[in-house]
């Protein structure tokens, strides 16, 4: 049976376009690829473009080589993090060459510097995707992070062989190393009532991930800021029958100042009155207590509010 005119272009019309979109998507699949290399080796001519190229086995030197005019460093490298290389390789694993590309060049040069990669004097932006070339599963979001953005790469903070902490290889101990940078900080600390970071009881990367990650000054947690606090402060962890809502809106730091401050508790006023009454004080002032928003002499709100980071039995957080 012969099928009408009209039914027979409107077939061959959806076969043509079919077609036509098969073949678009093997241009932008095939362009997509194109691309992938080109990003990878960086602009023409650059020092990103030239480690991305393949050495061949013969570009490389090995340790042993590298040892006989880097003598201090080679024998430091014995307790280094990174002698593992080694070991993840087999025994024609290379050390020095993974960070500082394939030796020959310079060592036919007689130690020319400009034909080796020297991680030290290298621009922040080579250093980190040299560095990250191993640990970018460890720090997935360094390149986002504020440090990657002011230009602070892993050099500034790393040594690899002339560190103080042998663990992280750090330049120097913390919170030294970040109160180099963060002096804003380092005031807080010298305040009466502060977390016990500079006796070494507290590390600043306990509370904050340096690398990098989603929460603001680049906190831990990625899901709740406030279980940066309570991982410690256990009692206030909950979840409560009764939440304090400012707790899971503004956070800990609604009322408390995390580094220092000059108030018991860390708080942020003075007296935990002022403190309440910001949110409180039309409650406050028809109290019998008469609590107004003046009122830091009187008795304390959590005289009889004891619970208020959240009950399990009053809905007032009574006692």
């Amino acid at each position: 049976m012969q099928l009408p005119i009209h039914r027979v272009n409107a077939r061959e019309a959806a076969a043509s376009g079919r077609r036509v979109l098969r073949a678009g998507w093997i241009l932008l699949l095939a362009g997509g690829l194109a691309c992938i290399p080109a990003r990878a080796a960086g602009p023409k001519g650059s020092a990103a473009a030239d480690t991305a190229k393949p050495a061949a086995a013969s570009d490389y030197v090995g340790a042993d080589v590298c040892a006989t005019c880097h003598e201090a460093e080679a024998k430091n490298f014995a307790g280094n993090p990174h002698r593992k290389m080694v070991l993840m390789q087999g025994a024609n694993g290379v050390t020095c060459e993974n960070c500082h590309g394939p030796g020959r060049a310079h060592v036919e040069g007689g130690g020319d510097v400009t034909r080796i990669f020297n991680p030290g004097k290298g621009a922040p932006k080579q250093v980190d995707q040299t560095c990250l070339g191993c640990h970018a599963g460890a720090h997935p979001d360094f390149e986002r992070s504020p440090h990657a953005r002011a230009g602070v790469g892993c050099a500034n903070c790393h040594s690899i062989h002339h560190s103080e902490e042998t663990a992280e290889l750090l330049k120097a101990a913390q919170p030294t190393l970040c109160f180099q940078c963060h002096t804003d900080v380092r005031a807080s600390f010298n305040m009466p009532f502060h977390h016990k970071v500079p006796e070494g009881l507290v590390k600043c990367s306990d509370c904050h991930d340096v690398h990098g990650t989603f929460e603001k000054s680049n906190l831990r947690s990625r899901n709740d800021s406030n279980q940066i606090c309570t991982k410690c402060h256990t009692e206030m962890r909950g979840p409560f029958v009764y939440e304090h809502t400012p707790i899971k809106g503004e956070g800990c730091m609604g009322c408390h100042t995390p580094h220092g401050s000059q108030n018991a508790r860390l708080l942020n006023m003075p007296s935990v009155n002022m403190l309440c009454n910001q949110c409180h004080s039309p409650v406050a002032a028809a109290t019998v207590h008469g609590m107004g928003a003046g009122s830091s002499e009187l008795t304390p709100c959590t005289d009889c509010h004891t619970y208020i980071h959240g009950s399990n039995l009053n809905v007032a957080f009574l006692r």
